[in-house]
């Protein structure tokens, strides 16, 4: 310690060099920043989904549910498995602890599945699935589409191949969703009287329909070594089409599927719906990537929908129903309004009690230089502007100055009975020692923030790291540009009478 502050004293150009190069390193990570409300905490949660079309609650919840719940019980680290059964489908909710790597979380969940699958109804579709989620990504922007002419299936087609891609390949958006409505489909209303006048079962003309639109080929031919497929002339995907197939044969009369069903166009989820000021709307729900900057991330995704507006119909309209870039800047202006009224009444108090401007200058010449450091310690982190963060950085601003003060009160006490470089190195030993033990007693309260390994730990420690930054970033300039400044600056007044300068 006294090494160093010795050669920075002496070193005065190569103290100011580093202290420019802390403060050009500060603002690059100030610019470089994302910003965000709160510090991003990653939540290891997996989803797991299945599907048995036509199975009541409660047959998803015997035969689906608890043999899947069985196994995906037995992975390790889960603190919490939540589970919901609806007609056809059962969600399965893992979160695992917050240490948990999320991809090997995935993998076991995988694991499950696969030795689940003995146990689970022969009759589904598919495997179950299972996606990724973090519950702290709540979107930033969210986009209600209405339509006078189009119908839902069409509108959807619309906002699924034009905005919703256009959207979703921004830069920091990580993910953009379709609500209130689902992809269109062709609807079959089998007509259960004539099914029974006819022997026949949904499950079967079910079975019916699926060999019918298959792509695989009828058949095969071979002839001399010659094998030619017979394939199909079409895919039904129209009303007309899907009411031509098919389905039985009765005593030599083929049975087609618009003898027993009445099929239409629709959707494939009739009970998911939505609206906006009372007309059916799709919502296009657009979250960030982890690191991304909000405010930047909105107002590219605004961009986009600007120029998207003159490539739709007159009758879509685009209408912004979620915005957080408001909150975000009004809570954010508020918190930097608060550090620059913090910095600007720590300057006020020491004015009133040093009565001299360049004891003013040296004092609080520490705290920009300090504040942009912990800027560029945070962007090496990884962190965000958020007002955790901020907060770090208001309540660090009494203790940046004070470590100055008592280094620059200890140096002008000297300063009558030594010379500018004695009185600034003998001052700064002195009190060294005491502002280290300081330092390190206020980054000691912070230990529990800075160590704690809960969800309110991982909250918190952006606030506890930035400020624990603050203040050694605060120590260091104190014991280097400090004294360099009082021995080049400060005012040395002349021993008084019977004094004599050593």
């Amino acid at each position: 310690m006294r090494f160093l502050t010795r050669l920075c004293v002496g070193r005065p150009v190569a103290t100011l060099l580093l202290m420019i190069s802390i403060a050009v390193a500060g603002l690059m990570g100030f610019r470089l920043l994302p910003v965000a409300p709160l510090p991003q905490v990653d939540l290891p949660t997996i989803i797991v989904t299945a599907a048995l079309p036509g199975a009541s609650p409660d047959t998803m919840a015997a035969t689906v549910d608890t043999p899947l719940e069985r196994t995906l019980g037995q992975i390790a680290g889960i603190t919490e498995m939540t589970s919901s059964n609806a007609p056809g489908t059962t969600m399965i909710v893992l979160q695992f602890d917050i240490n948990r790597d999320i991809d090997g979380a995935a993998r076991d969940v995988q694991a499950a599945i696969d030795a689940a699958q003995s146990l689970l109804p022969s009759g589904m579709p598919t495997l179950p699935a299972w996606r990724k989620i973090n519950p702290a990504d709540v979107p930033v922007l969210v986009v209600a589409v209405t339509s006078d002419r189009l119908s839902r299936p069409e509108l959807y087609q619309l906002v699924s191949g034009q905005i919703k891609q256009r959207i979703a390949q921004l830069p920091g958006v990580g993910t953009a969703d379709i609500l209130g409505s689902s992809a269109p489909a062709i609807r079959i209303d089998l007509n259960l009287r004539r099914l029974t006048e006819l022997g026949l079962s949904p499950e079967a003309i079910r079975e019916a329909v699926k060999n019918a639109i298959s792509a695989r080929a009828e058949g095969e031919l071979e002839d001399r070594g010659s094998r030619l497929i017979i394939a199909g002339q079409m895919q039904a995907d129209s009303v007309p089409l899907y009411r031509s197939l098919i389905v039985s044969w009765r005593n030599g009369h083929a049975l087609r599927l618009g003898e027993i069903a009445a099929v239409s166009e629709g959707v494939e989820d009739r009970n998911n719906i939505g609206f906006y000021n009372q007309s059916p709307a799709l919502m296009l729900s657009v979250t960030r990537q982890a690191n991304a900057n909000m405010l930047e991330v909105i107002a590219g995704v605004k961009q986009q929908l600007g120029s998207l507006k003159a490539a739709l119909p007159d009758s879509v309209a685009l209408n912004i129903v979620v915005d957080r870039a408001d909150y975000v800047r009004s809570s954010l202006h508020e918190a930097e309004l608060t550090l620059l009224l913090s910095i600007l009444l720590v300057i006020v108090v020491i004015w009133y009690f040093l009565r001299d401007v360049r004891a003013l200058f040296i004092a609080s010449v520490t705290l920009p230089i300090a504040l942009l450091g912990s800027f560029a310690v945070m962007w090496a982190l990884g962190y965000s502007l958020n007002n955790l963060s901020l907060m770090a950085l208001i309540i660090s601003t009494g203790f940046i100055v004070d470590d100055s003060i008592v280094v620059l009160e200890n140096v002008s006490r000297h300063s009558a009975s030594k010379g500018a470089l004695r009185a600034a190195l003998v001052g700064t030993r002195e009190v060294g020692f005491t502002l280290v033990a300081m330092t390190a007693a206020l980054i000691a309260v912070l230990l529990p923030l800075l160590l704690a390994d809960n969800l309110m730990g991982r909250v918190f420690r952006e606030f506890a790291v930035t400020l624990t930054a603050t203040l050694i970033i605060s120590l260091f300039v104190s014991l280097t540009l400090t004294p360099m400044l009082c021995a080049r600056l400060l005012r040395h007044r002349a021993p008084a009478a019977g004094e004599k300068p050593q």
